[in-house]
């Protein structure tokens, strides 16, 4: 590596503080998060959040982003890394050092991802449970896996995001498919096999949790599901806190807290990433 390049890093390392290095790591692992959604998570005021970032990005840190609305003005801004974000997680990693233009291919392919909606409505469903852990002390997200890396470490299923959910002594396992209204609902309800060939190879029994845009869409998924439910799942829409009693289970009538949903971490086969040689892991 160039010493220069070396040393540009370098300088910058006394500028980051640890709410930084939680800010990188949230955007490594999850690629994209709006100014409210950081605001929300890391900063009480909402202006030192914009101050922050806007200095993150003078620094090379960050990168970001925004659209035109239809309407006039401006969607808000979406943050990423950016060269020297990722540049900083590559080293904390021991990743290969990145080049400016993969940085730059990293950022225009994600602004012009057509999925980027979904992305940003499934990160939307964790940043709240984060946000209300951060308010509760009783209430923790355990776990917090993006799309990635839960079809990495499932491999069979290609769950929009995975999480564990503690408040006080009960953890429950989540599998979460955030719907943003652009599939037949035949095809929504079609997604549950796997899950159910996974639980039946000793991999975990988690409740499958479908995040819909509306009411309707919510009654009418509920109408498709089987009668018998091989594996716990659940419904609630986009326009409720995830950690409140929103929860409609398969075949109830009355909602339920996340924590009310039966949860199984399965058996420890080749299947199932919660354990190691050790036992059950985080």
């Amino acid at each position: 590596m160039p010493q220069s390049r070396s040393a540009s890093l370098l300088a910058i390392y006394p500028h980051i503080t640890n709410r930084d290095r939680q800010l990188l790591q949230l955007l490594d692992d999850h690629r994209v998060l709006t100014t409210d959604q950081i605001h929300r998570m890391l900063f009480l005021a909402r202006r030192t959040c914009q101050i922050r970032l806007g200095e993150l990005a003078a620094l090379g840190l960050l990168d970001r982003f925004r659209f035109a609305r239809a309407g006039g003005g401006s969607h808000p801004w979406h943050w990423t890394l950016g060269h020297q974000g990722h540049r900083f997680q590559a080293a904390a990693h021991h990743r290969p050092e990145p080049t400016v233009r993969t940085s730059r291919q990293r950022v225009d392919r994600l602004s012009a991802n057509p999925n980027l909606t979904h992305l940003l409505t499934a990160n939307e469903f964790f940043v709240r449970l984060t946000v209300h852990a951060r308010w509760h002390p009783h209430a923790r997200l355990d776990r917090w896996w993006s799309e990635t890396m839960t079809t990495k470490q499932f491999r069979t299923i290609t769950a929009d995001g995975h999480g564990l959910w503690s408040v006080a002594d009960t953890t429950v396992g989540f599998f979460l498919e955030a719907d943003t209204g652009t599939e037949p609902l035949g095809r929504v309800v079609a997604k549950l096999d796997r899950y159910i060939q996974l639980a039946r190879r000793g991999g975990p029994r988690y409740p499958v949790l479908f995040w819909l845009g509306s009411a309707h869409r919510e009654e009418h998924l509920h109408r498709l599901l089987p009668g018998r439910h091989d594996i716990p799942l659940a419904t609630a829409t986009h326009a409720t806190d995830p950690a409140e009693a929103v929860w409609l289970p398969g075949g109830a009538t009355g909602r339920v807290r996340l924590t009310e949903l039966p949860s199984d971490h399965g058996q420890p086969v080749a299947d199932n990433p919660n354990y190691d040689e050790n036992g059950f892991v985080l």
